[in-house]
């Protein structure tokens, strides 16, 4: 899972020096396949849940502005100064996965979206502290709302983080918010990998699917950010899996 985490940085240290305004999303993500399949790894994304219906046409998620997640790439869809565009990879190396996204701005943003992302970014951050050994998993969703909800933002609740190892998506659920009555969840013990992905509103928190079936935009029409790890579990601090 190292390795795999780590071509997914690959990934993510390349589309960031890509991104600008005129380039499309179809660039970013013919790039990012070709790293993956250059370190001999699978492109996690491209073709899920390999059903044959509707499956996943790309190897990344490239969504703008108020778009959530599952933004699908296009040779149409251009950057424009102002933007922001969350990149989400994966990749499968010798069948364990690395998951990771990350919300970038495309030449100068304005001011709300600065605090979009640097809230979003910290909250990510803020619940990979919580990730140790007898804590509970509520105790990193109760990290990561707190620490949007101080900022003045609303966390998206359809859409959570997940375990992930064999496969993409594993149990636990790894909520970015505390359900009244949910109780704690598991306690944490060393060797369990999540995927820890706080989504983020401007707005409100409510969410709706495109008639693609895949693209997630606000209810409200305002930005959306996004930033996620595979991290693991250890006997001490946290590891953060998806780095150089």
């Amino acid at each position: 899972m190292r390795e795999a985490g780590r071509i997914v940085a690959r990934v993510h240290d390349a589309l960031r020096e890509m991104i600008r305004p005129g380039v499309t999303t179809a660039e970013l993500d013919a790039r990012a396949e070709a790293i993956i399949r250059a370190h001999d790894a699978i492109p996690a994304f491209l073709g899920y849940p390999y059903t044959g219906r509707n499956d996943f046409p790309a190897t990344i998620c490239a969504s703008i502005n108020e778009e959530l997640v599952h933004g699908i790439p296009s040779p149409r869809r251009w950057l424009e100064p102002g933007d922001i565009i969350s990149i989400d990879v994966g990749a499968i190396y010798q069948g364990w996965v690395g998951d990771s996204a990350w919300t970038y701005p495309v030449g100068q943003i304005d001011e709300e979206s600065q605090r979009l992302l640097a809230a979003t970014e910290g909250s990510l951050w803020a619940g990979i502290a919580q990730a140790r050994p007898g804590h509970f998993l509520v105790d990193i969703s109760r990290a990561v709302e707190n620490h949007v909800t101080q900022h003045g933002f609303s966390v998206v609740r359809e859409y959570t983080g997940h375990g992930v190892g064999r496969r993409m998506h594993e149990e636990p659920q790894v909520l970015n918010f505390v359900r009244p009555g949910a109780g704690r969840g598991p306690r944490l013990r060393p060797g369990l990998t999540i995927a820890l992905e706080p989504m983020v509103n401007a707005g409100g928190w409510r969410t709706r699917v495109l008639s693609d079936g895949w693209v997630v935009v606000t209810e409200d029409g305002r930005r959306s950010a996004h930033f996620e790890h595979t991290i693991a579990v250890t006997e001490g601090e946290p590891e953060v899996l998806t780095v150089l």
